[in-house]
């Protein structure tokens, strides 16, 4: 997916809240903005949205000395994730249909998301999971089963610290031994590093491997030779969050994007409303039997 014009404000927005996140001096604000007001006038508008945040975050990050401004977001929201998780887990048990409660509930857990609203509490996580719950799905579960069914290994590339506890409710419900979850492999933003899938004992019940960037998203070209490897030898790839949707999906293989529609422009792509829950084959996999994206 390519940077449209819309996406600039956007990243110009993350990259005040990211440098005030790590101090209060207001001319190092300045100058990192400076700085990113000059890289966004010659950025590559034909490469995704996550190309531009990686440099953005990475600049900050030299320029506070911060190595991992979200550091207390996440941690706030892998405990509170982890304190709903029994309950969450009892409503799919509950439930008529748990493949499809597993699904929306993880998709209700994007909405943890730094980098699209800096100021998300707990309230709108809990009111995200009672939408999610009720609201229409864009996507067919009983493909995904199927898909599930035939796959030998499956990549599961998570998004966000805290929503990875909302995706062990899905991975709960296909055979363990053939996942393999994926995080950064350093920190940008609040996505989900190895330290996130210890603390929230994702290491504990999958294996869990990095892709060796600090893209929020997976720019392969930016990812470390072994988990291409792994990309590329995956029969199913399931892929979180917005930032995995914009650099994916022109990636021909057999993925499904999982994720909240929080952006316009994203909401645009995909063909959907704002707020919609969105579980869908690329259109570019093998296979393909849902709406063209």
């Amino acid at each position: 997916m390519k940077t449209y014009f819309e996406c600039i404000p956007c990243l110009l927005r993350q990259t005040l809240e990211a440098a005030r996140l790590t101090t209060d001096d207001e001319t190092i604000h300045e100058q990192v903005l400076r700085k990113v007001l000059r890289a966004a006038s010659e950025m590559n508008l034909r490469k995704s949205p996550p190309l531009m945040a990686q440099h953005i975050h990475s600049l900050i990050r030299q320029m506070t000395g911060d190595n991992d401004p979200y550091r207390d977001i996440k941690d706030r929201f892998n405990y509170f994730a982890l304190e709903l998780y029994p309950e969450l887990k009892e409503r799919i048990e509950r439930s008529r249909e748990p493949l499809d409660t597993a699904i929306r509930l993880a998709i209700a857990g994007n909405i943890i998301d730094s980098g699209v609203n800096h100021h998300i509490n707990e309230a709108q996580v809990h009111n995200a999971i009672e939408h999610a719950l009720t609201a229409p799905l864009a996507g067919d579960p009983e493909q995904f089963r199927e898909a599930v069914s035939e796959a030998k290994d499956i990549l599961y590339l998570a998004d966000n610290a805290g929503e990875i506890v909302f995706d062990r409710l899905l991975i709960e419900q296909m055979p363990l031994e053939k996942i393999t979850l994926v995080v950064k492999g350093s920190p940008v933003i609040n996505d989900a590093c190895l330290a996130d899938a210890r603390t929230t004992g994702m290491a504990d019940l999958v294996e869990v491997i990095d892709n060796g960037s600090d893209a929020p998203g997976t720019i392969l070209a930016a990812c470390s030779e072994e988990f291409k490897q792994r990309f590329e030898s995956a029969d199913l790839i399931i892929a979180k969050g917005q930032g995995n949707y914009e650099t994916l999906s022109d990636v021909k293989k057999n993925i499904f994007f999982v994720l909240k529609a929080k952006c316009p422009v994203i909401a645009h792509h995909i063909g959907c409303e704002v707020g919609s829950l969105v579980f869908l084959k690329s259109a570019r996999g093998k296979d393909y039997g849902g709406k063209n994206m």
